[in-house]
C-alpha cells in the first residue's frame, strides 16, 4: 500500500527489502538519531533491522500495525507508523523518525497528517495520540502544528540511550476534530 504525501514524497508500507535502507540510515546517523530514539543503541547490524521488519510483517492479525517507509522518489527518508493500537477502544499512537537530510522540510508534518486521515477514514480509529520527549522540540512541534490537544506530561515515560528516563508530552486528536 502507498499513500501519497505530496508530489515528492510517499508513504509505502514496509517491506523486507527496506531493512537495508533502515539500517544504513541508522548506522550513518547514530549520533543524531540516538538522542531521542532508544532503539538506535540496539541496532548494531543489518540483521537487527531485518528482525524489526520481520516482526512488523509477520505479526498476527490481531497485533498487526501499519508501518510505512517515507520515500522521496525511491530514496528512503524515514519511518512512520501506528503502535499499541487498541482496536476495541478505537485508538492508536503514531511513532515516527526522519533522516537528518530530510529535516526542516515539513515532510513529517505532512506524513502525520496523511496517517491521521488514514486512521480516521479507513481504519475507523477515533483517537490518535503522539508522545514526544519534553526536550524534542522539532518532534513536538508536529502535533502542535496539526492542532492535536496537549494532554499532559507522562513522567519518565521513555527510557533513552544511556539508561536515562525522559518525560514525554502526550498529544491527541479525535476523529471529530479532523
Amino acid at each position: 500500500m502507498t499513500i501519497k504525501i505530496d508530489d515528492n514524497f510517499v508513504l509505502r508500507q514496509i517491506e523486507r527489502s527496506d531493512a537495508k535502507d533502515i539500517f544504513r540510515t541508522i548506522d550513518t546517523q547514530r549520533e543524531y538519531l540516538s538522542k531521542w530514539l532508544p532503539f538506535v543503541e540496539f541496532t548494531k547490524a543489518e540483521s537487527d533491522s531485518e528482525a524489526f521488519v520481520d516482526s512488523v510483517i509477520s505479526a498476527p492479525e490481531d497485533k498487526h500495525e501499519y508501518v510505512f517507509t517515507i520515500r522521496k522518489s525511491d530514496e528512503f527518508a524515514g519511518l512512520i507508523g501506528f503502535k499499541d493500537t487498541d482496536r476495541l477502544n478505537k485508538k492508536t499512537e503514531i511513532g515516527y523518525w526522519l533522516s537528518e537530510k530530510f529535516q526542516k522540510q515539513g515532510v513529517m508534518t505532512r506524513a502525520v497528517e496523511k496517517l491521521c486521515q488514514y486512521a480516521f477514514n479507513d481504519l475507523d480509529i477515533n483517537r490518535v495520540q503522539i508522545k514526544c520527549a519534553v526536550g524534542n522540540v522539532p518532534s513536538k512541534n508536529i502535533p502542535k502544528r496539526l492542532e492535536f490537544k496537549f494532554e499532559g506530561v507522562e513522567r519518565q515515560g521513555e527510557l533513552l540511550s544511556g539508561n536515562i528516563f525522559t518525560d514525554v508530552e502526550v498529544y491527541s486528536k479525535l476523529k471529530y476534530e479532523e
